[in-house]
């Protein structure tokens, strides 16, 4: 305890990172608490480096009850809303872009079906497309081809 207490800015910079690695890499942002005191840890190490603060435990504590608060205040809301921005992105599979001429015509309730790949699947379509036409997978679900026609 002697030893952290003398090099007390080092060790703030030290377990500083330390947070920020395991928020970071184990983590995952999931959640921000070790991020705030991640970065208040090495602002007070700095600080105290720096001469600006000095090198005493209550100054550590207190500097960083200040810091991670205003940290918390200041990136709470974009963190939360970078962490919820992921869309849903359409997957191309092997199926996207096959083209076939339809055997029955196909509609949205998908009695029609497509025998591929040793497979048959369910043909259905936001449209009515008549037998004989070129079409084209546009998504695959589970036993189900959605198709369009190509004009």
């Amino acid at each position: 305890m002697n030893l952290i207490v003398e090099h007390l800015p080092e060790a703030l910079l030290v377990i500083g990172i330390l947070a920020l690695i395991i928020e970071v890499a184990i983590l995952g942002f999931a959640s921000f608490v070790l991020f705030f005191l991640g970065i208040s840890l090495v602002i007070s190490g700095v600080l105290m480096l720096a001469g600006v603060l000095p090198e005493t435990v209550t100054a550590a504590l207190w500097s960083n009850v200040i810091l991670t608060g205003l940290s918390a205040a200041v990136l709470w809301k974009p963190l939360n809303r970078l962490q919820q921005e992921n869309k849903p992105q359409a997957v191309k599979s092997d199926f996207s872009d096959r083209q076939f001429v339809l055997e029955e015509d196909v509609d949205a309730r998908g009695l029609s079906q497509h025998s591929y790949s040793g497979v048959m699947w369910k043909l259905k379509s936001k449209e009515t497309i008549p037998a004989g036409t070129l079409v084209q997978v546009e998504r695959a679900d589970v036993g189900v081809l959605w198709v369009t026609p190509i004009d």
